[in-house]
């Protein structure tokens, strides 16, 4: 039953997250930037002040759908941070390159989560089926499910350090001559809001490994 509580929490906090980063970046959104550049400009910028000249920018539709791919060497930006000059889109443009500065430095945490993340891809699409199957069939097939699913909540904790880390990386960036000290705070709240969809995506992962553990206990 607790472990069922803590799911039911994990649940809790995720909503609340997706409901503050979506409210939290529409509000930073509608605030321009004092600078007047774009999410595309600042991400240059960035990048080429790191050296990273090799590293391409793209647009991509969506919205919060940003991310550095490191197979491409490539930033992919929303049309609201690509061409957007707001604060949101300035600091969104920023912790991505924060990625691709990793991915240059061969940040560690990163180079785990990149090793891990096919293996989670993999473990996603067959763990439920092989769970199911362990209810039905086998309670060995239940465990194998339990064992996949443990490299998605691996991929779930290592990706908290690469995504803090790469919010510090944005806000020093950003402290750094493209925005000016009153915009820092918001700039933070944008990024912290952020962060804490990642927080609600582990303890959620974390909790319905605990109820699958249970479960299992009881098929036994």
């Amino acid at each position: 039953m607790d472990y069922y509580f803590l799911l039911m929490i994990a649940l809790i906090i995720s909503f609340y997250a997706q409901i503050k980063v979506s409210t939290t970046f529409n509000k930073y959104l509608r605030v321009p930037s004092y600078s007047g550049y774009t999410g595309r400009e600042v991400a240059r910028m960035i990048l080429d002040r790191n050296g990273l000249h090799d590293v391409r920018i793209e647009p991509i539709g969506g919205q919060l759908t940003d991310h550095y791919d490191p197979r491409t060497n490539v930033i992919r930006l929303s049309s609201n941070v690509y061409n957007g000059n707001s604060i949101a889109s300035l600091s969104v443009a920023a912790h991505e390159v924060g990625h691709a500065i990793q991915h240059a430095e061969g940040y560690f945490p990163l180079i785990l989560r990149n090793n891990i993340a096919p293996i989670a891809s993999i473990s996603a699409r067959f763990v439920w089926i092989l769970i199911f199957l362990g209810f039905l069939i086998s309670p060995v097939l239940l465990e194998a499910g339990i064992i996949l699913y443990l490299a998605i909540v691996l991929f779930q904790v290592v990706t908290l350090p690469v995504e803090f880390n790469a919010s510090r990386r944005a806000l020093y960036q950003l402290d750094s001559g493209i925005v000016t000290s009153s915009e820092i705070g918001p700039a933070k709240k944008v990024l912290s809001a952020a962060a804490l969809t990642y927080v609600a995506a582990t303890l959620v992962a974390i909790g319905q490994l605990l109820r699958l553990i249970s479960l299992s206990d009881r098929r036994n």
